[in-house]
């Protein structure tokens, strides 16, 4: 145990969201008193990631995530705790609706449909969007029971196609899950990526009845706290009115910016890229406090720095490829986790733009259209202030699992390819007041069938590694929310180990 005098110091590797909220916590702790000192080493020019934020011509253009789920509460609350509160705001659920291209054309999914699971009779039995056989799937699903022992964990497709058939998987979850993760629901493990899901199964049985159950437990607790204050920090609005989607009225980048500033800048190092973390000499052997035990971190240049504890915020594969000397196996778990490559391409629009586009937030595209975009999103109608009154801004995404080659074309290319297919799809022609193409390589983490064991493996090998943290979006959630819960966790686990405790 730490004798109480000494200062601990507290390595994080990795500049994004993950490693800006875990050093953070430190410097939150520090601040507060604590006898720690914490350290952010940044391979990059910038902090932040994924997570950055341009303004053009008065429109809010975001080069990576655009929002967060307001039921996973870590990100608004963070927003409120740097300040941001009042810049916290909700996407325009009375605007929402959500197409899919279905054999050319663009058809909304059926009202009342929670992710994959439909709540609502009528829509379900004129949307032709799904077949008959669907439909009576759907119905049959009603009567499905909890199924018996551990089925253990399967793909998103197989599960989905148990329960709602065929065109469920090929019309909803494939295009959903390519939206969300670029990945292929034939692949993803639904333990890991549907985990509400999957326990419903294990509980219930069908998924409709269940999540009607939660419908019926959610209205009646918000008839009891009508009172209460909304997640958006407002204090005006009941719960029930929690949006779908919150964000920051100018842009998420400011989030990371605030972190930013809580940590010294002498203590922040940009454009050092790590290549090797390792025992420092003298460190583990035989040592008998166990908070001796010091890691050395090689960086490029014959840079080196040392810690008493690290939080690796880095991707699964940089991570892994970092620790063979600590731990081969562990490298090895590590460098398993799959990822896909993203590309977002932002297109703003004059106010003629913005009177021939559907209602709604946008389109996703199933694979059997045979499209290189993923989705599209309508900003300027899924939140407020993101473009210039009355003018529209669209972003679409490619790339994923489904065409990872498209990151190799020119902007120039792949602008030319988003128009043509806007057009094809909506016969939307208008000529774009600028655009922006953000690449993403190797950026989003896949959870593949067995991931959840993948995770177990993985903490274990750190049990025997105590002072080494991982945190980010490749082991248990891959939103802003669940970045922030990472790494805050991985920062809370460190001082605790150095015995320093938050100081608060």
């Amino acid at each position: 145990m730490s004798d109480g005098s000494k200062v601990r110091r507290v390595a994080v590797i990795g500049g994004g969201i993950s490693g800006l909220a875990a050093a953070y916590t430190l410097a939150r702790a520090r601040q507060a008193g604590a006898p720690v000192e914490e350290m952010l080493i940044e391979a990059s020019p910038w902090l932040g990631g994924v997570v950055r934020t341009e303004t053009v011509e008065g429109f809010v253009v975001e080069a990576g995530p655009d929002s967060f789920l307001a039921e996973k509460p870590r990100a608004a609350a963070m927003a409120r705790e740097l300040g941001l509160g009042d810049d916290l705001m909700g996407s325009n659920d009375h605007a929402r609706r959500t197409y899919i291209l279905h054999r050319g054309r663009l058809l909304p999914l059926p009202d009342g449909l929670m992710f994959l699971v439909p709540t609502r009779l009528w829509p379900m039995v004129t949307t032709k969007l799904l077949p008959l056989s669907t439909k009576l799937a759907a119905a049959r699903e009603l009567f499905f029971s909890a199924p018996g022992g551990d089925r253990g964990d399967e793909s998103v497709a197989s599960f989905v196609r148990r329960h709602f058939g065929e065109a469920m998987v090929e019309n909803i979850a494939d295009p959903l899950l390519a939206g969300v993760y670029g990945g292929d629901s034939a692949a993803l493990s639904v333990r890991s990526v549907l985990p509400r899901f999957w326990e419903m199964e294990r509980k219930h049985g069908s998924l409709t009845r269940a999540t009607l159950k939660a419908m019926r437990q959610r209205r009646k607790a918000n008839s009891n706290n009508h009172n209460g204050l909304d997640s958006a920090g407002t204090g005006t609005a009941p719960l029930r009115k929690l949006p779908l989607f919150m964000t920051l009225k100018g842009g998420l980048q400011q989030m990371t910016e605030k972190l930013a500033a809580q940590v010294e800048r002498y203590r922040v190092f940009v454009r050092r890229r790590v290549l090797a973390l390792e025992f420092a000499p003298g460190g583990p052997g035989g040592a008998t406090d166990s908070c001796s035990r010091r890691f050395q971190i090689a960086c490029e240049g014959d840079k080196a720095f040392d810690a008493d504890a690290v939080v690796l915020a880095v991707s699964a594969y940089h991570a892994g490829a970092l620790l063979p000397s600590l731990d081969h196996r562990l490298s090895e778990l590590l460098e398993g986790i799959p990822y896909s490559s993203s590309m977002t391409v932002s297109l703003g629009y004059d106010e003629r733009a913005r009177a021939v586009l559907p209602a709604g937030f946008g389109f996703l595209v199933p694979r059997q259209e045979r499209r290189r975009m993923l989705a599209c999103t309508f900003v300027h109608a899924k939140f407020d202030h993101r473009a210039p009154e009355g003018k529209a801004m669209l972003r679409c995404f490619l790339g994923g699992a489904r065409d990872p080659d498209v990151l190799e074309l020119s902007d120039e290319e792949v602008v030319a390819g988003v128009r043509r297919e806007l057009k094809e799809i909506m016969n939307f022609t208008a000529e774009p007041l600028f655009f922006r193409v953000h690449r993403w390589p190797a950026s989003m983490a896949q959870y593949p069938v067995g991931h959840a064991g993948r995770v177990s493996a993985i903490e274990e090998r750190l049990q025997d590694l105590p002072g080494l943290y991982l945190a980010g979006n490749a082991y248990s959630g891959i939103g802003i929310s669940d970045c922030i819960r990472t790494g805050r966790a991985a920062a809370e686990k460190a001082l605790k180990y150095l015995a320093v405790g938050s100081g608060q």
